[in-house]
């Protein structure tokens, strides 16, 4: 039986903002009938008012009028505080979502993700808290004004109502003239923004090597890109409002014309002249401030279809229970890995690790050793096969879980901002518990004297990616933080190239502790002295299983094979005799 899947935590969401709607249909609905308030005041102050000199109907009337504007001032006040609640609250509930999502994507895919789905989720909520989302809400309303005109004479209704016509063909000639060059700005405004934040992440090679010039022409390309599609859209957008706005103007003075031409026929009075001017106005405001704010629709429309895009899928986080801590048992069953065109980086690869048992990959570069690595630990899953602990696979253990039992040290040491203790503990929230783990990691790492000799001991604040911290510093603390918490399942990817002898001496002692301790340990090395602490080793060839078995065994073999391959030219020389004078 299988288990149901839980939905994608954006369409959860989107369902349940869903019930918001309809409050703000009826705040909206509540507005724009108090909008009548100014043409039906108008109407009754021209045939009752003026007709009956009466003060005091013009007191009632002026009292009523001013309750249903104030009335109208408060409900404006709850839909704009309904629609900062519902936007604070998209935002609460998928940006944990958003961040997960993105982190399991650039882990999948390095240099192809960033913090674009958080920026992306702003926009969206931004919207949802601007103006710009208020012609959608008061534009259903408007046939409740055309049929007010309607009401006070059939040829204005129809004069009214021809108008809003070309006025919402204007619109969707503006959508149609702008959205092209608005989504190719967007793309490049994006590209300009990876290639700028690649720059300053990047800052110490580009000003060491002077890179920063032909990288700032790049930058411009898509920058200059992203403005003219700017501007287009904005000069199109421009002649479309100015356009609309004139033919709005135009048609009040129409209504105007036409009113006061049926009130010389007396089929109309002053009063419903006017008030159908003020009537029509309000119907074409919607459509008019539509194509305003088309810029910002069309930007929180995009932002969305990209959030689908990332999170569409993701379910919400929700509590894992915990598994108890594996014996370290490992085995890769056939594991395979493709890249997006089909074409294979790891293929077949097989083999198994008892508890306390000690592998390395070796194998020229590109042989595919770091991927292998990243999904033995699970940071990518792999398109065929499995990598099991336990019995477990890797790939399907909730990272939450799976990371209390997995210590990882990846080849690009990856440090956060924060200090030395938060790093050790993975972030956790320090306790004298956490700190105490925190200090035996970086013993058994043979780091803790390192780091009592920071400014601030192990509160040493390390900044971005350790920057304080020398290359040889940031692995020695990264090992302590794979060493944290006895995991069962240790992963290593040439965790002594930053290192001096002394920083690989009190690596090799404590690979040579968690062994003892039963801990499994996979590493990739190259030095011989480390190579001496392993069990077994895996050769890799081109992403294809080349040898593996006991560590003497493997060497052997590899032995041989130089050996074979050194007595090729001899035996070739041999064959062909010697040289004819």
């Amino acid at each position: 039986m299988k288990t149901k899947q839980p939905p994608p935590a954006l369409q959860v969401v989107m369902k349940e903002a869903r019930r918001a709607i309809r409050p703000l249909i009826w705040f909206s609905g509540g507005i724009n009938v108090l909008m009548l308030t100014g043409a039906l005041y108008m109407l009754q102050v021209y045939h009752r008012v003026l007709s009956s000199h009466s003060l005091e109907t013009l007191a009632m009337l002026s009292l009523m009028a001013a309750a249903a504007l104030a009335a109208m001032a408060g409900l404006e006040v709850v839909r704009g505080r309904l629609l900062a609640t519902v936007g604070s609250w998209m935002n609460a509930r998928l940006a944990p979502v958003l961040l997960t999502a993105s982190v399991e994507y650039a882990a999948a895919k390095p240099g192809q993700a960033n913090a674009r789905p958080l920026r992306d989720l702003d926009q969206v909520r931004n919207f949802f808290t601007s103006p710009s989302i208020f012609p959608i809400l008061d534009a259903p309303w408007a046939p409740l004004f055309f049929a007010a005109i309607f009401f006070m004479h059939p040829w204005l209704g129809w004069l009214a109502l021809s108008g809003g016509g070309v006025l919402f063909a204007l619109a969707l000639l503006n959508e149609w003239l702008t959205r092209k060059p608005l989504t190719e700005a967007t793309s490049a405004q994006s590209r300009a923004y990876n290639q700028a934040e690649a720059a300053i992440r990047n800052a110490e090679v580009v000003q060491a090597m002077g890179m920063l010039k032909p990288l700032l022409e790049g930058w411009k390309v898509q920058q200059d890109e992203a403005n003219r599609g700017q501007v287009l859209a904005a000069n199109r957008g421009g002649i479309i409002s100015a356009i609309a706005r004139c033919h709005r103007l135009a048609l009040q003075m129409g209504i105007l014309g036409l009113g006061a031409y049926l009130v010389l026929r007396n089929e109309a009075s002053p009063g419903i002249m006017v008030s159908a001017s003020i009537l029509m106005g309000r119907a074409l405001s919607p459509v008019e401030q539509a194509i305003g704010t088309w810029k910002a629709t069309v930007g929180a429309r995009a932002a969305y279809r990209r959030l689908t895009a990332v999170a569409g899928e993701h379910p919400e986080a929700t509590p894992v229970p915990a598994m108890p801590r594996p014996t370290g048992r490992f085995e890769a069953d056939n594991v395979v890995l493709a890249r997006q065109g089909g074409e294979h980086i790891l293929k077949g690869i097989n083999f198994r690790l008892e508890p306390g048992e000690s592998m390395a990959l070796i194998g020229q570069s590109g042989a595919g050793k770091t991927s292998l690595a990243r999904i033995l630990a699970g940071a990518w899953r792999p398109s065929g096969g499995r990598a099991l602990l336990d019995g477990m696979d890797v790939a399907q253990w909730a990272a939450e879980d799976r990371g209390h039992h997995v210590g990882y040290l990846p080849q690009d040491i990856e440090l956060f901002a924060g200090n030395v203790c938060e790093n050790i503990c993975r972030f956790a929230t320090v306790s004298p518990v956490v700190f105490d783990k925190a200090v035996k990691a970086a013993q058994l790492a043979g780091v803790h004297e390192l780091i009592k000799g920071l400014p601030k001991g192990y509160l040493t604040e390390i900044g971005e990616s350790g920057a304080v911290l020398s290359g040889g510093q940031r692995q020695r603390i990264g090992l302590a933080r794979a060493l944290y918490g006895d995991p069962a399942l240790i992963i290593l990817d040439e965790p002594n190239s930053n290192l001096d002898r002394e920083g690989e001496e009190a690596l090799i002692a404590a690979l040579g502790t968690v062994k003892a301790a039963g801990t499994t340990v996979i590493l990739i090395a190259h030095r011989p002295n480390i190579m001496e602490t392993v069990d077994k080793i895996l050769v890799l060839n081109r992403g294809q299983q080349d040898l593996f078995g006991p560590r003497d065994h493997v060497f052997n073999e590899l032995a041989a094979r130089v050996r074979k391959v050194a007595q090729m030219p001899t035996i070739v020389a041999k064959q062909q005799g010697p040289k004819q004078p």
